[in-house]
């Protein structure tokens, strides 16, 4: 279908939001993105770009600006966090080079993208509270603070508390996975071009550099059996994350002692969902990102299934003859292979957080793997980062 004219409505303005925006307006639809702020911003806190989702941003025209805004990656070291020595190195910089594997502040992402939408002549509205999604007529119709507005074709791009996935799928209860984490932002002094991953039981911490080495970002994850909240909002005592790795090494240690702001988020496990849009007499209606699959952060690939998600959704409605078949090519393409990484996620929790005889037969399995063969354990990821999404179709 000719997505000329077309009018679109785009709740919520981060980086799905955003993405679907300029991928839809440069495909000449009139595209409204809602957002319930009273300004397009981020909090402090990073991101990892893999190869394929640098991919969506060079296709949309924004690689440059990606490249001024982030830090490449050299690669990901797996470090022992009770002695600090390397348990094995993955050479990200090898992973298609023409993208890149890149760290980038949430901020600065959001910026870009920001400017991208705009400059493909996408309005934006801000104080948009949409507090409920009705399915039931001819046309989505958002419940707004003030009041209803129909819209021809709706696109949630809301978050993890998607009122759009409600209309969708009924109301569904997350599950608290045992995990917190804390993030927080200390100064990088030129900190290098490396996410360290020191890894110990029960707990792990992910750190990298941002903004060209000026500021370097911590993750921290702990087990825990007490419920925290969902959500980014909770500020922390630093003290709670220096005494959960107080086992660490001096290096994980040294930084955490100069944490001076760190917010505490529960980790909670979402399903896939179910069913990720529908068709109505006169529009319709299709959710992406957070909204259709949320993720752990253990393969940092949420923004990255945000692009993706973004470019295929554009593609299909351009690509098809008609908005009901749009809508269904883009969740039958996009579901195997976001249900795939956000199962790999979870794994990947399990992993980084043995303990005993089972962490030590792990250890040595990842050291003498890295000098037989220092390019297979890259490689079983080749599914992930070596796929465009641009260019061809996800694997089933």
């Amino acid at each position: 279908m000719s997505l000329i004219g077309q009018r679109v409505t785009v709740l919520g303005a981060g980086v799905a939001g955003l993405a679907v925006a300029r991928a839809l307006a440069l495909r000449g639809a009139r595209v409204c993105v809602l957002e319930q702020a009273d300004a397009i911003r981020e909090v402090g806190a990073g991101l990892q770009i893999s190869p394929n989702g640098a991919a969506v941003l060079k296709a949309l025209g924004l690689g440059t600006a990606l490249e001024a805004a982030s830090v490449r990656a050299s690669a990901v070291e797996l470090r022992d966090g009770l002695t600090g020595g390397v348990v094995t190195r993955l050479d990200v910089a090898r992973l298609r080079p023409q993208q890149g594997y890149h760290f980038v502040h949430r901020a600065d992402l959001i910026g870009l993208l920001q400017a991208g939408a705009r400059e493909a002549g996408v309005e934006m509205r801000l104080l948009q509270h949409a507090q409920a999604v009705d399915l039931a007529g001819e046309r989505p119709v958002l419940q707004l603070e003030t009041g209803p507005e129909a819209a021809e074709l709706l696109i949630g791009a809301d978050g993890l508390h998607s009122p759009t996935r409600v209309a969708l799928n009924g109301a569904e209860a997350p599950f608290f996975t045992g995990q917190v984490a804390w993030r927080a932002l200390i100064p990088g002094q030129g900190a290098g071009d490396t996410v360290e991953v020191h890894m110990g039981p029960g707990r792990h911490l992910v750190s990298y550099p941002l903004r060209g080495g000026a500021l370097r970002n911590i993750v921290a994850v702990e087990e825990r059996r007490a419920w925290v909240e969902e959500g980014w909002a909770l500020r922390d005592d630093p003290l709670e994350v220096r005494l959960a790795f107080e086992s660490f090494a001096p290096r994980v240690r040294g930084w955490l002692d100069q944490v001076e702001d760190v917010w505490l988020w529960g980790l909670f496990r979402h399903e896939v969902a179910r069913v990720w849009h529908r068709t109505l007499p006169e529009g319709g209606v299709a959710i992406l990102g957070d909204a259709a699959h949320p993720t752990l952060p253990f393969l940092a690939q949420g923004a990255c299934m945000a692009l993706e998600d973004a470019w295929v959704l554009a593609a299909s409605l351009a690509e098809t003859d008609s908005l009901a078949a749009g809508l269904a090519d883009y969740e039958q393409r996009r579901k195997p292979r976001c249900s795939r990484i956000v199962a790999a996620a979870n794994a990947n929790a399990r992993a980084y957080h043995l303990s005993g005889l089972a962490r030590s037969v792990a250890h040595l399995g990842l050291r003498l793997g890295g000098h037989l063969a220092p390019g297979l354990a890259l490689s079983r990821f080749d599914w992930l980062y070596g796929f465009d999404v641009t260019t061809a179709q996800p694997p089933v």
